[in-house]
């Protein structure tokens, strides 16, 4: 028989249902008979107690809200009669001892990546392209096209053939209804296409909107983030673009980068509009093609060779999340992460807002009472932040989220928590700052799922494990992007955005540390470059800085 419900935690007065039931249905829960008394959609929740106003609702274990009117034993719980509440954090309390999982079978695996100076191992080996401030940005994207396009790297033109093909019916007098009942066929791309540098993965081009016009502390933070790009393994080679008089200086980039990596020896040409003497702009983008391409020449010498699986640096994260995220795709990742912690790699997870209500959990698992109290710091000063515009983190939820069960942002974010998996939190990490540290880092970044995901590719995600409940195209342009649904309706409704589906923990089908061995053997084939993502066959090369200040 199917499983029609689930308590997370044996401490949870609140149950998720596993599929849609009905108002009068009779819940045989330990023992006990609880009548719904409304009908509740499959990943909402449902009490086990009657629960007065002001009364405390509990799941994963945690306080994830307050009622705000009398909630009756078997009653829906949604935004009308539950209200966002988390415990508080004091500090590192208590010493954490972690068992970590068996990983024999692993031990001798290696995966093909690309060896850098510093001793990092890539998974891939991009250029890249980027701008010092947004004046730039036509001019990268004059760049982009030019390389992309001439050297096997542009996406098939479908949609444009598409369009092509209307006009040529249309001009042959081809009527309103032939146009709307045509076919198109459909294309499927070659990712590799006619690529002329066998061992270059890709060019990639960043745009952004800052640099220059904004506080000061915005704009050195986007140079240091612009640096953590460069020092992430799976870029061999940099171009830049400056106008010269932005707040963005290149001493200031150039020195964010040694910061990071006192020897840099990766090729860095740097191309100051303004500075630059010669014919103007046309001749700076002239050398700027010339030296990226005989920088293109150097680093298609690298060749994939066989590393440990330690060299892996994952980054995880959710996103238009559901009430099942918690309980499938998150946890499986979470299982993936210890299981690459154990191998002696490096997690990032991201997105602090969603770290909200179980941050003294996190603080006990940290390895010294600082990595804890920066944690503790990092969220009450994101809180202050937020407060100070009128936010806060209760707003989290997006209407999505709540329309599929995550009611509080204290759901949302104990769910979210999981990718984390259960190992020691060796280091906190600032919105910008590069991952030094092997095992598990918590890194400073919005929920948003491009702000956070830009951000662990600039401390140094090599793969980005991405989980999503209702469909989220996002990528990135250095950090392979792994999409993995929380159920299987999801991934058969969007399958070119689904790369792995979980619902089969749902079912009953698979264990969340099954899945998550599957994500791991996953992994190493992504990282050897046996495929790619559904992200990356489609281009999906997203960035955007997180500014926090005001623009002046």
């Amino acid at each position: 028989m199917k499983q029609l419900f689930l308590q997370i935690n044996p401490e949870d007065n609140l149950l998720v249902a596993l599929t849609d039931l009905k108002k009068g249905q009779e819940i045989n829960f330990k023992g006990d008979t609880i009548i719904l008394q409304d009908d509740i959609t499959a990943k909402h929740k449902f009490t086990t107690t009657h629960l007065e106003k002001g009364e405390e609702a509990i799941m994963y274990g945690v306080l994830v809200g307050k009622a705000q009117s009398d909630i009756p034993k078997g009653g829906l719980i949604h935004t009308f009669n539950l209200k966002h509440a988390s415990d508080t954090f004091k500090g590192k309390l208590k010493d954490y001892t972690w068992t970590a999982p068996d990983v024999s079978k692993w031990k001798d695996r290696t995966f093909n990546g690309y060896y850098r100076a510093d001793g990092q191992v890539g998974t891939q080996n991009y250029w890249l392209v980027i701008p010092l401030v947004f004046c730039e940005n036509r001019n990268i994207n004059i760049l982009k096209d030019a390389f992309l396009k001439e050297l096997g790297y542009a996406q098939p033109e479908v949609y444009r053939d598409q369009v092509s093909t209307l006009l040529e019916l249309y001009q042959k007098g081809a009527g309103i209804d032939a146009l709307k009942s045509f076919q198109f066929q459909q294309q499927k791309s070659d990712y590799k296409q006619q690529r002329v540098f066998k061992n270059i993965d890709g060019i990639k081009f960043l745009i952004h909107e800052s640099g220059c016009g904004e506080n000061r502390e915005d704009s050195e933070n986007l140079v240091k983030l612009l640096a953590g790009y460069c020092v992430n393994p799976n870029v061999a080679g940099v171009t830049v673009l400056s106008l010269g008089c932005q707040h963005s200086q290149v001493d200031l980039f150039r020195k964010a980068i040694s910061e990071k990596d006192a020897d840099f020896q990766k090729p860095l040409y740097v191309f100051e509009q303004q500075q630059d003497t010669g014919s103007g702009e046309s001749a700076m983008l002239s050398e700027a093609i010339r030296q990226t391409f005989l920088g293109l020449i150097d680093i298609d010498k690298n060749e994939r060779k066989p590393a440990p699986l330690s060299k892996l640096r994952v980054g995880v994260k959710c996103g238009g999340s559901d009430g099942f995220s918690g309980i499938s795709a998150n946890p499986a990742i979470g299982h993936t992460a210890d299981l690459i912690v154990a191998l002696g790699g490096t997690v990032m997870i991201a997105e602090f807002p969603e770290l909200c209500g179980v941050e003294q959990e996190l603080q006990n698992r940290s390895v010294t009472a600082e990595v804890a109290d920066k944690f503790g710091y990092l969220m009450t000063e994101y809180a202050r932040r937020a407060e100070a515009v009128g936010a806060g983190f209760d707003m989290n939820p997006s209407p999505g989220n709540i329309k599929d069960g995550l009611i509080t942002d204290a759901i949302k974010s104990a769910g979210a928590a999981k990718k984390a998996g259960t190992s020691p939190v060796e280091d906190t990490l600032g919105y910008g700052q590069y991952a030094t540290h092997k095992g598990l880092n918590l890194v400073c970044t919005p929920g948003n799922d491009v702000l956070a995901t830009t951000g662990m590719a600039g401390s140094g995600a090599t793969i980005q494990l991405f989980t999503t409940g209702l469909g989220t195209p996002t990528g990135n342009p250095v950090s392979p992007m792994v999409k993995l649904s929380t159920n299987t309706k999801l991934a058969e409704k969007l399958p070119e955005i689904i790369d792995i589906d979980c619902g089969g923990i749902i079912s009953g089908e698979k264990t969340v540390e099954q899945m998550g061995e599957e994500v791991l053997e996953y992994i190493i084939g992504l990282a050897s470059g046996e495929y790619q993502t559904k992200a990356m066959l489609l281009g999906q090369d997203d960035f955007m800085f997180w500014r926090r200040g005001v623009s002046l």
